[in-house]
C-alpha cells in the first residue's frame, strides 16, 4: 500500500499516511481538491483531484489550479543541545580514626613481654648457678679449715717425731681445744685415733648452713709412713678433693 504526504497551507509536508486517511481527511474538510499530495511513485507533488480515480473520491474537478513547483526538501531538525549535566559527587566520608593501640602502647608491651622473657632466663639462670655458687662457697669455706690447720699439722708430727707418741690437748705447745676457734672452726681436738694413728678433730661452726655446722673434719697422721690422710662427715661436694671418701 502506497504511503501519502500532503502539504498544509504554511507548504508544511506532512505523512506519511495511507490512502483512506487522505481520504478522511478530505471528506472532513481539512483538506481541499487543491491540497497538493504526493505518493510513492509520483514524480511530484500535484493537487489532490489529479488522484480523485485513485482514492474514489466524488468529482472535485474545478478551475485548474497552477501546480506549484516541488517542495524543497525539508532541512533537518538540529541536533539536539548538549546539555551538561553536572552531577555531584558527595565528598568521601571522612577516613574513619583508626582504633587500636598507638605505637608506644605497642612499644610498651614488646618491653614488657621482652622483659618477662628476659626474667625468666634470668631465674632459669640462677637455679642453674646458684647450687654452683653455693658449693664453690662451702668449698672455699672447707678449704679454709684445712690451711688454717696446716700449722697444727706441723706440730703434731714433730711432737711425735721427737716423744714417740702423740700430743694431746694440754702438752707443751697445744692449746685446749676452744682456743682453736677461729671462723668456721669451733674448736680442734688433738690425740690418738682408735688405729693407733696421731690426728685432729676440727669441729665446725656454721650457724644457718647445716651443710657445715656441727659437722668434723679428720686429719690422720701415720707416723710410720710420716703422711697425712683427710676425711670428713661433711658431703663431698664441699670439701676440698684430698678430703673427699
Amino acid at each position: 500500500m502506497s504511503q501519502w504526504f500532503y502539504a498544509e497551507g504554511n507548504r508544511e509536508r506532512r505523512g506519511p499516511l495511507p490512502a483512506e486517511n487522505i481520504v478522511e481527511l478530505f471528506r472532513s474538510g481539512r483538506i481541499a481538491a487543491d491540497t497538493l499530495v504526493w505518493r510513492e511513485g509520483a514524480e511530484h507533488w500535484q493537487p489532490l483531484q489529479a488522484f480523485t480515480a485513485e482514492l474514489g473520491l466524488p468529482d472535485v474537478s474545478g478551475p485548474a489550479v497552477p501546480v506549484p513547483p516541488a517542495l524543497p526538501d525539508l532541512p533537518a531538525p538540529p541536533p539536539p543541545a548538549v546539555q551538561h549535566v553536572h552531577v555531584a559527587v558527595p565528598n568521601p566520608p571522612p577516613a574513619a580514626v583508626r582504633q587500636g593501640l598507638s605505637g608506644c602502647a605497642i612499644v610498651g608491651i614488646i618491653v614488657a613481654v621482652v622483659g618477662v622473657i628476659l626474667l625468666a632466663v634470668l631465674a632459669i639462670l640462677a637455679a642453674i648457678a646458684y647450687p654452683q655458687y653455693r658449693e664453690y662457697t662451702l668449698r672455699s669455706k672447707t678449704s679454709m679449715v684445712q690451711a688454717q690447720l696446716g700449722a697444727l699439722k706441723g706440730e703434731v708430727s714433730a711432737f711425735a717425731s721427737e716423744h714417740e707418741r702423740c700430743p694431746v690437748n694440754g702438752d707443751a705447745g697445744f692449746g685446749s681445744p676452744e682456743s682453736y676457734e677461729d671462723g668456721t672452726i669451733a674448736e680442734v681436738r688433738i690425740g690418738r685415733f682408735d688405729g693407733g694413728h696421731c690426728g685432729l678433730e676440727a669441729r665446725l661452726q656454721a650457724p644457718g648452713t647445716p651443710q657445715l655446722d656441727s659437722k668434723a673434719i679428720w686429719l690422720d697422721y701415720d707416723t710410720q709412713t710420716a703422711t697425712w690422710k683427710c676425711r670428713s662427715d661433711v658431703a663431698d661436694n664441699y670439701l676440698p678433693t684430698d678430703c673427699r671418701s
